[in-house]
């Protein structure tokens, strides 16, 4: 691609979020979430590969008939209150804004675009999607959450929490289970959204941390199947030791830093009497760490067999880039630091 074209694009996905969280206008907030959508289909579609464009139709699609959602909602809330103002909004059309934005988050039970579209799309388009493209819905839902149905979110929430996890147990390709992960953190988040929106804030930090080492780590060794994890040792032993950190991290394993949300949020809901939603999600969140146990047992405790087809790589010297350094350090050893940050935020 064009680096002047790419440019272009990459700033008006900046612009398009950056609209959103400015916006107190129903109206303009959509116009950042449409400026956001019509700048990453090009890049998804960029390698001219036939998934890849079945992915951006996908996308397109889904997103459109969100948008659609959105503007439908914020024109009837207009109608009925004389306004567009953000957090003026009636139970009716707080109930659709909200399926609107779970559909363009990806929340189940509206979340089956999601993995297709992320199985289709190269490692840092699926990034940007994973992470930045959460940012402007989740903004709008941060906003809402206090005028919305709380059992629609917690419903919302519990739903995520168990497909995330449920959905990711039989999958083979890197990328779906990336996308089952999503699903599943953005159900921790929604869950506890109305009760402490900061810990919601802190949860999404986290999350992106996380994703972006897994992304970066994943792009770097090349493999994108779990078939391929154990041929990774030969391209880089000390990224692969790593990476099964950055696995269990995301999972929620302690002493690691994704322990960190999931801990904070059962104290907060057992704080507001729901014993069982914390209960359940507890349980969905062995689901998820289930896969990530498979990922890193395909990754370190197996050998490839004699006949793998895989072309083995001469180790060479590796340059680790400082970012990817950062986010590793910043995924795995973040939870001493809980007080401090707890402190600061919540």
């Amino acid at each position: 691609m064009n680096p002047y074209v790419l440019v272009i694009l990459l700033s008006s996905l900046g612009l398009g979020t950056t609209i959103t969280f400015a916006s107190s206008n129903w109206l303009i907030a959509w116009m950042g979430l449409e400026i956001n959508t019509m700048a990453i289909l090009p890049l998804m579609a960029k390698h001219h590969h036939p998934r890849g464009v079945e992915a951006t139709t996908k996308y397109f699609l889904t997103q459109a008939t969100a948008a659609a959602m959105i503007l439908f909602a914020g024109m009837m809330n207009a109608w009925i209150t004389g306004q567009w103002d953000l957090n003026n909004l009636q139970p009716m059309t707080s109930t659709l804004m909200t399926a609107a934005l779970a559909l363009k988050i990806g929340l189940a039970p509206v979340h089956f675009w999601m993995p297709e579209v992320l199985q289709g799309l190269s490692l840092p388009t699926g990034l940007i999607m994973s992470t930045w493209q959460k940012l402007a819905p989740f903004s709008l839902m941060l906003q809402i959450a206090p005028s919305t149905n709380p059992t629609l979110l917690t419903t919302l929430g519990v739903l995520s929490a168990l497909i995330g996890g449920w959905g990711g147990l039989n999958q083979t390709q890197l990328r779906k289970i990336l996308a089952y992960s999503s699903i599943a953190h953005m159900g921790w988040m929604i869950i506890v959204i109305q009760y402490m929106p900061q810990l919601t804030i802190l949860t999404l930090m986290i999350y992106i941390i996380m994703t972006l080492t897994a992304f970066m780590t994943f792009n770097k060794l090349n493999i994108t199947k779990i078939n391929t994890m154990s041929t990774a040792w030969t391209k880089d032993p000390t990224l692969t030791s790593l990476t099964t950190l950055t696995l269990l991290s995301l999972g929620g394993l302690p002493p690691l830093t994704g322990f960190m949300p999931k801990w904070l949020i059962l104290q907060e809901l057992s704080n507001q009497e729901m014993t069982l939603t914390a209960t359940i999600i507890a349980m969905s969140a062995l689901l998820s760490l289930y896969f990530y146990l498979r990922l890193l047992y395909s990754m370190t405790l197996t050998l490839h067999p004699s006949t793998n087809n895989h072309t083995m790589l001469w180790r060479t010297k590796k340059q680790h880039k400082l970012p990817l350094t950062i986010s590793m350090v910043a995924s795995m050893s973040l939870l001493p630091l809980t007080p401090m940050i707890t402190t600061l935020m919540l």
